[in-house]
């Protein structure tokens, strides 16, 4: 990592400023506008994160943002964004702000908060993701829009289809940057940033902070100022854990009786695989739950329609996997259960996140089974705490696997790698009596051989030899005819030359197809030399009658 240039004085006091402190938004230097739509929405005092980062963000400088999730990043960058754009207007094709999310549901999820904050100020936005239709989001770019929330793919293609022009981007947002790293987005994310014009303002937010983020971060921003509200990687105060370890066969039982049990008015039953999903959406589908299934594989329209029905309350329990644990906001969610415990501890932040948003009591339940021991140690490592054991009444309580707690299937249990598996015991052969301690057979008595004494052949008849009469041949054999005389074979010779002689040779024959063709009516034709012959010279003039004897009349030609 190259070496951080010196900084002055100015720049070291400027950073050693004390925090702007803040009772409301109408002290963070928003516009009446924006101020007016946050009140409408109920929010009255700023989170951390938004006290601190929307006064630096007004000023025009580079963020490093990171704050646990549910503390409100989204709106620490959305309303001075709309602040900063509300003075001019974009031009086509050419957007003046950039936000780029990971997922299609934070994508949604960030232009419906631009909708609210923003429904008094006269700014357009555009979404440019996949599974939408590309005709459309081109007709919208090419009136112009304010802002752009997009996905890195589909901004890729569109810019490459030359459908935009990343020319006049002032304000650059990189939402979530762990999760683009873990999604494999980074290259792309990497070469829309050299499209970008290098007098920008950068913003990072983030869940966590990772080395990789952080290097990443130092090659993007200039000059950043860091804002952290709380340390990476921890559980907001509101929510509560729990932790149920039970038998893997146990497992959908001991979720239908949490369900039963607890106050749930709708919850995220998170699972880590896409098949496992599946299956635990048609389990509790037959036990009567109110169900609905969310996850990668589904097609777009069918989980936008699943992730409305379940925010309007038409369905209680949503299956989903990790796709739905990175900033989608659920107003209201009072439950969030882990069916299975992630394998990436960071994970387990972000699912149990969803609940206990904007300050309100959440609750937070984890299924491990014995083989999950090093996953849950992960986890507890990470947030700094154990996470609290609970029992359920009528199923016993597992213990943790001996050893190192990794999974070793359904099935048996597999080697470990340094011990050579043992051959199975070889089998006794069985001890055959010998020869001799056998009992002996009684002797068959031989059939007698009867010899059949061979038919003596028969006589070859003779056949009789017939005599046939010789045929008598002439004694002499007629000889052959004598050639004609001389005088007669000069005489058919001197006819056929004299025939010949009169018969019209082909050539000459030719030559009289060729001149009748050439021929009509006005007389032969005229040749002309080159490439184009004049009009004028393709009929030749023919002579008149005479009109005397002295005189002769041209007949013109009608061209």
């Amino acid at each position: 990592m190259p070496a951080e240039p010196e900084r002055s004085q100015a720049e070291q006091d400027y950073d050693n400023e004390p925090e702007p402190e803040s009772n409301g938004f109408a002290d963070l230097g928003l516009s009446p506008a924006i101020v007016k739509a946050v009140l409408e929405k109920g929010y009255t005092k700023p989170t951390p994160i938004q006290a601190q980062a929307i006064p630096y963000v007004l000023m025009g400088r580079d963020l490093l943002g990171t704050a646990q999730t549910g503390t409100g990043k989204t709106a620490g960058f959305t309303l001075p964004m709309l602040d900063i754009l509300s003075g001019s207007r974009a031009r086509a094709r050419m957007p003046r702000s950039l936000i780029l999310e990971p997922t299609r549901e934070l994508a949604l999820q960030v232009a419906e908060n631009f909708i609210e904050y923003g429904k008094y100020l006269k700014l357009t936005h555009a979404l440019v993701i996949g599974g939408e239709s590309m005709s459309d989001q081109k007709d919208i770019l090419m009136r112009g829009v304010d802002v752009l929330i997009a996905t890195p793919g589909r901004l890729m293609d569109m810019f490459e289809r030359g459908s935009i022009l990343l020319s006049d981007v002032k304000v650059l947002v990189i939402d979530e940057a762990d999760r683009m790293l873990d999604m494999g987005f980074i290259p792309d994310v990497e070469k829309i940033v050299s499209l970008l014009p290098f007098n920008r303002q950068t913003l990072f937010f983030s869940a966590t902070m990772a080395p990789e983020i952080k290097r990443l971060a130092d090659a993007f921003l200039q000059n950043p100022k860091l804002v952290a509200v709380d340390r990476a990687a921890s559980v907001a105060t509101t929510i509560t854990e729990a932790m149920v370890l039970v038998a893997e066969m146990d497992k959908r039982e001991a979720l239908r009786r949490l369900i039963r049990s607890e106050d749930v008015q709708n919850a995220l039953i998170f699972c880590n695989r896409k098949k496992d999903v599946d299956i635990l959406y048609k389990s509790l589908g037959k036990h009567g739950f109110s169900v609905g299934a969310l996850h990668g594989d589904m097609a777009q329209p069918v989980r936008f329609a699943t992730l409305e029905k379940f925010k309007a309350g038409e369905l209680r329990l949503l299956c989903c996997s990790d796709v739905a644990a990175r900033g989608i906001d659920i107003g209201g969610l009072s439950h969030v259960f882990n069916f299975d415990a992630p394998h990436h501890s960071e994970d387990y932040v972000h699912r149990i996140g969803r609940t206990g948003r904007a300050g309100r009591e959440g609750r937070a339940f984890t299924l491990a089974t014995p083989e999950d021991k090093q996953n849950v140690d992960a986890i507890e490592k990470l947030i700094g705490h154990p996470i609290p054991r609970i029992a359920i009444d009528g199923l016993d309580e597992a213990e943790w696997a001996e050893g190192d707690g990794r999974r070793r299937g359904r099935g048996r249990a597999a080697p470990k790698k340094d011990a050579k598996p043992e051959r199975p015991p070889a089998k006794e052969k069985r001890e055959r009596p010998e020869r001799k301690d056998r009992p002996e057979r009684a002797e068959r008595p031989a059939k007698p051989v009867e010899i059949v004494a061979a038919p003596p052949p028969e006589p070859v008849r003779e056949m009789p030899v017939r005599e046939m009469p010789m045929r008598e041949m002439p004694v002499e054999m007629p000889m052959a005819a004598e050639p004609a005389p001389r005088r007669e074979r000069e005489r058919d010779r001197d006819r056929d030359r004299d025939r010949d002689r009169d018969r019209p040779r082909r050539d000459d024959r030719k030559d009289d197809r060729r001149d009748r063709r050439d021929r009509d009516d006005l007389g032969p034709r005229v040749m002309g030399f080159g490439d184009e012959i004049p009009a004028f010279m393709l009929i030749a003039a023919r002579k008149r009658a005479p009109i005397s004897e002295d005189v002769t009349q041209t007949e013109e030609l009608e061209c």
